[in-house]
């Protein structure tokens, strides 16, 4: 038996959260998917608010994780000690509010869902996500493990793909919020994708509407992201998980417009 996993790639502004409220839960019925995971960081664009986590579950999330915005938006830090299924980077100072790393039940038995983030690139004050990521697996006992690395270079995440390789049933990258070619299942069994994409905008720099990101690069003053307008779409991976080994069979990268 094998279970269908969805990973969607990070939720950008309310367009993107109205399209994931209007796709979702269709998606995964026509699609028979059985654990879904959405990276929700950017649903405000930065950071993201309580009624927004709220309704990432209500569209269908099963779990929600987080990246280099997670702490954009104060009102979110008691929401990530009172709500298990939300995730930040697990190599934040464990002095910080929430989790990165829990077991979820499920019909088809747990699910440990890791969150990680890189830092190449990323100032951010974080302790290195190799040895923690290689720590945790020697300490994880379930099957099914599921890997989001919140990362910017391609090199960092292909790096902890193929070095979870075996050990995780998907490893997958987001952040750079433009869905790469390269879904597969690596040499002892991981499933792989460089980068989910985005949900949100199509017509948009990252999901932020063009001329202000042109105007950022003209060297105009910093001034509040605004969302792109127009027609939106989800992006991610879906990754068949073979039920009993935990490996995976197949790994396919998916957009619905």
């Amino acid at each position: 038996m094998s279970v269908r996993i969805l990973a969607v790639g990070d939720v950008c502004g309310e367009p993107g959260l109205d399209f994931l409220n209007r796709h979702l839960g269709s998606y995964k019925h026509m699609q028979g998917i059985d654990f879904t995971v959405v990276n929700g960081e950017n649903a405000n664009v930065v950071g993201v608010t309580p009624r927004q986590a709220d309704s990432i579950f209500r569209a269908g999330a099963d779990v929600i994780t987080l990246g280099n915005h997670t702490w954009t938006r104060t009102e979110i830090r008691p929401y990530l000690d009172e709500e298990s299924r939300i995730l930040r980077p697990g190599n934040f100072g464990p002095q910080c509010p929430g989790r990165g790393i829990a077991v979820y039940e499920t019909k088809f038995g747990d699910v440990c869902v890791l969150n990680l983030m890189g830092r190449f690139t990323l100032d951010s004050n974080t302790d290195n996500p190799f040895p923690i990521a290689d720590g945790y697996m020697q300490e994880i006992r379930e099957k099914i493990v599921l890997v989001d690395f919140h990362a910017e270079g391609t090199s960092e995440k292909r790096a902890m793909g193929f070095m979870l390789d075996g050990k995780a049933s998907a490893v997958w990258g987001t952040h750079t919020h433009v869905q790469t070619s390269d879904a597969c299942v690596l040499p002892k069994g991981t499933g792989y994708i460089t980068d989910l994409g985005m949900t949100g905008p199509v017509n948009s720099v990252l999901g932020i509407e063009p001329s202000q990101s042109i105007g950022k690069f003209m060297g105009d003053p910093p001034r509040r992201y605004e969302s792109a307008k127009g027609p939106c779409k989800m992006e991610g991976c879906i990754f068949e998980i073979d039920e009993t080994t935990g490996r995976c069979l197949k790994a396919e990268g998916i957009r619905l417009t």
